[in-house]
């Protein structure tokens, strides 16, 4: 098939076009490399069935014109980063609403399958553990600029359920949750990277708040094998999944463990939220995701072990370090 990755180059993205290639099929990557970057298409950007189009998905017509020679569309471009949503947040709300706008509305045209990614940053303030896709979702205060981005891509998921139901057009969300592993970057606020670099470093790792705050990570390998079987599924369409691993853990531990693996000296250091972030910042205590509906449907959920994630992402940091010295 032909398959337009909006976010192409982006982390997930890059690794969802390497998986795509490798089952046989055209992929065409859409990105500004606002975030994304073409190192993360190194090693693909020479294959015979991929296409790289620098541009927005703010450009409609760009999009359209996209759209209209392909057969899937997974929309992966949007606003990343706790940093970067906090403090640009008028181009985090334009780019993932209206940008998901285009992709949709270009979509209907031809009846192409779209994925719509979203994010566990939906459920907000939900103290309903685990989170269920049909659950109360719990918003902040729009004072609050971190809620900004929760908001804009629920806002993307009603305009896709939207259209499902409309106009017809076969579309599935699903909710990322922490996604991790080689290729990511901790420069706009992405935990597990920021670890890994300061603790190879030698230096201090940095948790906000009291880290008593915790999180389910993914490996981006379980996270990709999913998005591409759901696209194959009839009865996707029309419904939204979780995409997430269930071994929780705190800030604190998540730290701890790095520096055990990295075979570090680091200390493990706590800064309040208003130093790293604008007053009023406010945090999510815990992300845990309910995969059975994922499960259900696929017959498998993604099951790495945490230590196993963070092992491939230290190798990946350290072999850039000795490559960037070579």
């Amino acid at each position: 098939m032909r398959i337009l990755i909006t976010g192409g180059c982006g982390f997930i993205g890059s690794h969802l076009a390497e998986y795509l290639l490798a089952a046989g099929h055209e992929v065409t990557a859409m990105d500004d490399l606002s975030t994304g970057s073409l190192d993360n298409i190194a090693a693909i950007k020479a294959h015979p069935k991929f296409t790289l189009v620098v541009d927005s998905v703010l450009n409609d017509a760009a999009v359209g014109e996209l759209i209209d020679k392909a057969d899937r569309v997974f929309h992966l471009a949007a606003a990343v980063g706790v940093r970067r949503i906090v403090e640009r947040p008028v181009e985090t709300i334009e780019t993932n609403v209206r940008g998901t706008e285009h992709v949709l509305r270009h979509a209907v045209r031809t009846g192409c399958r779209v994925m719509i990614a979203s994010t566990s940053e939906v459920y907000g303030k939900s103290t309903t553990i685990p989170f269920q896709e049909d659950a109360d979702l719990v918003s902040g205060s729009t004072t609050i600029q971190r809620w900004a981005y929760a908001c804009s891509k629920a806002l993307d998921e009603f305009l896709a359920l939207a259209y499902y139901k409309e106009k017809r057009l076969p579309v599935f969300i699903v909710r990322f949750f922490n996604t991790v592993g080689p290729r990511q970057t901790g420069q706009y606020g992405m935990v597990v990277p920021s670890f890994v670099r300061r603790a190879l470093a030698g230096e201090p790792l940095l948790v906000h708040g009291d880290g008593t705050q915790s999180r389910c990570f993914t490996h981006v390998r379980d996270v990709v094998r999913a998005v591409a079987a759901l696209a194959d599924r009839d009865d996707a369409m029309g419904r939204v999944f979780n995409i997430g691993g269930t071994e929780e853990v705190s800030m604190r531990a998540l730290a701890d463990r790095i520096v055990a693996l990295c075979g570090s000296a680091s200390e493990v250091k706590l800064q309040p939220y208003a130093e790293a972030f604008d007053s009023g910042f406010e945090d999510m205590k815990r992300r845990v995701p309910d995969v059975s509906r994922l499960e259900a449907t696929l017959g498998f959920k993604p099951s790495t072990p945490l230590d196993d994630i963070l092992r491939d992402v230290i190798a990946a940091h350290r072999g850039a370090a000795v490559n960037s010295q070579s």
